[in-house]
């Protein structure tokens, strides 16, 4: 069991999209010190499971690291995987508002409704007769 388990109990138990966590409240729920890495580095707080123990222990529990902030010593965890009880109630999700993952880039694109993204954006692209 990893020192850092305790965080993914409780992320898990998390009914909300997004969690918000100062360094000090981490290390409440671990019960042990962030290293002096974490606090110096923001690539300790990437997603790259092979960076560190702890991100694997957030990874596992549905959620990336976000909006690191060193200066104030917090950051967000967002979850991962769409849930019912990862969206507070009365906010649809994002799939359910039409928002869809484009490629690796961060964030989202909305496709309005009736939109052909394979026909040209101008006119004169198309078929010439």
């Amino acid at each position: 069991m990893s020192k850092y388990a305790r965080l993914g109990d409780h992320l898990r138990q998390q009914k909300f999209a997004e969690v918000p966590m100062t360094f000090a409240e981490i290390e409440r729920v671990t019960g042990v010190p962030l290293p002096p890495t974490a606090l110096q580095h923001r690539a300790w707080w990437s997603n790259n499971p092979s960076n560190n123990v702890m991100t694997k222990v957030w990874l596992e529990a549905g959620f990336s690291s976000e909006r690191v902030d060193l200066a104030d010593r917090k950051l967000v965890f967002r979850r991962m995987a769409a849930s019912p009880h990862s969206v507070p109630a009365g906010k649809p999700s994002p799939a359910a508002r039409g928002s869809f993952p484009f490629g690796v880039l961060k964030g989202q694109v909305r496709v309005g409704d009736g939109v052909d993204l394979t026909e040209p954006a101008d006119p004169e692209w198309g078929p010439r007769s």
